[in-house]
């Protein structure tokens, strides 16, 4: 699949130019030394004369980004293969037995060295392949010299494939390093933003209504969580730029779940890193916040969040000193369409794999666990 054109190819089209236009040079050269032991002069004349127009044709073609697709690579290749095949006739077979050199000679590499940036290794070796054949067919008599000039070609397009797909990977972590470097600057702008004027709204009610009595004490307990999880939030580093939700690229659990932590919610996690795939990371979290939401709702006060890594899987456990669940309070739920722990906790567990434990019993409180596989399923 070719790679978009990217700042880091342009110059890689550029050398190509450049090869072709030196190479034709060379070429033009040796027709003129070799003018008087052509078959044909006024053919070979012509053909060079098609050399030329196709070498600005190119020049031309590849300069523009939105040209570079398989119409003008499959003409390149076409053309220069044309001339090659032509050889033989033009320049004629005793001129050639004579060690007078093909039409083609360096310049019907460009097709080969296009294809190469276009599309990287395994493009290139197709294209080196062709041209190489065209060129054999051409021979009578084939030497170690001819397959020394395929070997040449096969190297050519290896290795500049390679080299193209190299900076097409860079330039694609460079944009990544950027996007990310600006999304941290913004949110640390936020932060201070928020630092400056939120939390410190949210401190100072938290302070002033700790000691009132009533629903003034209980908006001050609110204060404080939103400011504790808000603080979560600014700290949290994020996804990094430019991935998908659901690319395979680990995350830290950790940093998910911590922006759950507040003044009732306590998170105790490994002091390693806790990685995730990005998907079942988000899932698992989601999870979370969906049981916490029913701790809030119908346990109320406290609760406890822990994080286990245990190698091949992870778990987390959501436990509360509610009143509990009573026996077939669950299925009777779900009979009354209120999906809350089948779909939002149990469904997004299940969905990438894992299994979901509900221990629970009256005025005992309950403990939700959570595992999830290390690679999903």
């Amino acid at each position: 699949m070719p790679s978009p054109p990217g700042g880091y190819e342009v110059p890689l089209w550029r050398a190509l130019t450049v090869f072709r236009l030196a190479s034709l040079a060379y070429v033009c050269a040796l027709a003129v030394r070799d003018a008087d032991r052509y078959a044909h002069p006024y053919a070979v004349g012509a053909l060079i004369l098609l050399m030329i127009i196709w070498t600005g044709a190119t020049a031309i073609g590849y300069a523009r980004p939105a040209w570079r697709r398989w119409p003008l690579l499959l003409a390149d290749l076409g053309v220069v293969m044309a001339i090659v095949l032509a050889t033989p006739w033009a320049v004629g077979r005793t001129a050639l037995s004579h060690g007078v050199p093909t039409l083609g000679v360096a310049w019907m590499a460009g097709p080969v060295l296009a294809w190469a940036v276009s599309g990287g290794r395994r493009r290139g070796t197709v294209a080196a392949l062709l041209v190489a054949g065209a060129d054999l067919a051409t021979r009578e008599r084939i030497g170690q010299s001819s397959f020394t000039g395929v070997i040449l070609m096969l190297l050519a397009g290896v290795v500049v494939g390679h080299v193209a797909r190299l900076a097409a990977s860079a330039e694609e972590r460079l944009q990544r390093a950027v996007e990310l470097e600006a999304a941290t600057r913004e949110r640390e702008r936020l932060a201070r933003d928020i630092h400056d004027s939120v939390l410190q709204v949210l401190a100072l009610v938290q302070r002033r209504g700790a000691d009132l009595p009533g629903e003034a004490g209980e908006l001050a307990r609110l204060a404080g969580e939103q400011e504790a999880a808000l603080r979560a939030l600014i700290a949290d580093a994020g996804p990094a730029a430019g991935s998908p939700p659901d690319s395979g690229e680990a995350v830290d659990l950790r940093t998910l779940l911590g922006r759950y932590a507040s003044a009732t919610v306590a998170l105790s996690a490994p002091a390693t890193a806790v990685p995730l795939p990005r998907r079942v990371a988000g899932e698992l979290a989601a999870a979370t916040g969906a049981a916490l939401d029913n701790v809030g709702r119908h346990a109320g006060g406290r609760a406890w969040l822990l994080i286990e890594d245990e190698g091949a899987t992870v778990t987390v456990s959501i436990r509360d000193e509610g009143p509990g669940i009573p026996d077939g309070r669950l299925d009777e739920a779900a009979a009354q369409g209120r999906l809350g722990v089948t779909q939002s906790i149990r469904g997004r567990v299940a969905d990438v794999g894992g299994t979901v434990r509900i221990v629970s019993a009256p005025e005992a409180g309950t403990e939700i666990e959570l595992s999830v596989p290390r690679s999903p399923l």
